[in-house]
């Protein structure tokens, strides 16, 4: 029987469909490539046997990412952020009541697994990631991407997008027309050709590359090794920058699981996710975006207004800043006269969020400057100490008043989110070997709502 479809309603408003099915020690969170249906996916023989076969091992937590399938559609104007779509993932654990989970991406379905495992370690049991697609750590350029969605708009919906489909997946079912049937299906209870082409700028502009070495969850690749060379190349050049990765790779010629042995990719799957599930994973180290602020001008502004009223402009300043961080999910690490560190696990809201306080102190007459910057840190305590808070705390130190800078990491990792950046160029760090490329907010757009 098909599992009964829940929603889970996100921080801004979407309702994000799921499927929960098995029981077992382990909690699943599964996804697959780009475009999904969860009933639709139980009417494929062999997609079904896999996920009663994970089901056997434990819960399975699916999800249709928003735009696509059961799920609330988005603005095609305005892509969703790397935050927002954590964000759904969150939501639906908190639904499905899970604390931790093993994360099984297919394709594309693993880019934001990969990002969730860096920021949340503490709650990943492990990542899997089967046939590893080029754009997971590729920045395709505009022209390509357009090219991709125009070709996905003439062709979605058509039973040759889907026999194509087939053929460059699951060469071993070529032949096979209820396979065919079903894809075509697939598409079109997946969405329109608007949204398909959405989804396809979307996983075109999501490369996780900068966040792959702060994943120490153990991580599983995965694939077949008459696949595409492309495949291949990739998920060893994803192990390569990953502490806890292991490749394995298995007969045959199909990139989709739902062919070829599929018995025996479950059968690793399910192997490594119940051995890292019976190991003691320590999560000391968290993928995180650091945040940097002070006051330009205090030593001047205390003197001309003299220390009772420096020190109560300063508890506003305070009160404002905590708002804020409070209203964006921010975490306060330290305050030091009138600077603040904070850390967000979300790029674009923690950019949001220093728009925010920078607005929000004009009403003051305060001119503050911000330096964002995102990257592995390590937790001491309440904390964070290492090389990315350093990299934030200078980029911090460069910003003029009014400014807010961010690195090239934070830049690309928004990609899509309505927010503009003007080049700064290269810098010099103050104790950091390399120069970094640095931007200045230039505009936000208000997320959709």
């Amino acid at each position: 029987m098909t599992p009964e479809t829940h929603y889970a309603r996100t921080a801004d408003g979407t309702h994000v469909a799921y499927q929960v099915h098995g029981s077992g020690p382990v909690d699943m969170l599964f996804e697959r490539g780009w475009f999904t249906n969860l009933d639709h996916e139980w009417e494929e023989p062999i997609m079904a046997g896999v996920l009663r076969r994970l089901g056997s091992i434990g819960r399975v937590i699916r999800m249709d990412r928003r735009g696509s399938g059961l799920s609330d559609r988005f603005d095609h104007a305005m892509l969703p952020t790397v935050d927002d779509r954590v964000d759904d993932i969150e939501a639906v654990m908190r639904a499905a009541d899970v604390e931790r989970a093993a994360l099984i991406g297919i394709g594309h379905g693993a880019a934001i697994f990969s990002y969730f495992a860096a920021a949340h370690p503490d709650r990943t049991v492990a990542l899997v990631i089967f046939s590893p697609v080029q754009s997971l750590v590729t920045r395709w350029d505009e022209p390509t991407v357009a090219a991709r969605v125009a070709e996905t708009v003439a062709a979605w919906g058509t039973r040759a997008f889907a026999e194509s489909y087939v053929k460059i997946g699951a060469p071993s079912r070529a032949g096979d027309e209820a396979l065919v049937d079903w894809l075509h299906q697939d598409q079109l209870l997946s969405g329109s050709s608007e949204d398909a082409a959405a989804l396809v700028r979307l996983a075109m502009e999501t490369s996780v590359e900068e966040v792959l070495p702060a994943i120490h969850s153990p991580t599983l690749l995965l694939w077949r090794e008459g696949t595409d060379a492309a495949i291949g190349e990739t998920g060893r050049r994803i192990a390569a920058m990953m502490p806890q990765a292991e490749i394995r790779e298995l007969p045959g010629d199909d990139m989709f699981l739902l062919a070829g042995d599929w018995k025996r990719g479950v059968a690793e799957v399910e192997g490594f996710i119940l051995d890292a599930a019976a190991r003691d994973i320590g999560a000391d180290r968290v993928l995180a975006t650091v945040l940097f602020s002070d006051i330009v001008g205090s030593t001047e502004r205390a003197t001309a207004i003299g220390d009772a009223a420096w020190r109560s402009l300063v508890d506003r300043h305070h009160a404002a800043v905590r708002r804020e961080l409070a209203r964006h999910r921010g975490r306060e690490i330290d305050t030091a006269g009138d600077g603040f560190f904070a850390a967000f696990d979300a790029p674009a809201r923690a950019i949001r969020c220093a728009v925010a306080i920078r607005e929000s102190l004009e009403e003051l007459d305060l001119d503050v400057r911000i330096g964002l910057h995102a990257g592995e840190c390590e937790r001491v305590g309440p904390g964070l100490r290492g090389v990315a808070v350093n990299i934030g705390a200078r980029i911090g130190a460069l910003a003029q008043a009014g400014e807010v800078l961010v690195s090239s990491t934070v830049r690309d990792l928004v990609a899509g989110s309505g927010i503009a950046f003007d080049d700064t160029g290269s810098h010099e760090l103050k104790g950091i070997p390399e120069p970094w490329r640095v931007y200045r907010v230039a505009s936000v757009e208000a997320p959709p709502r």
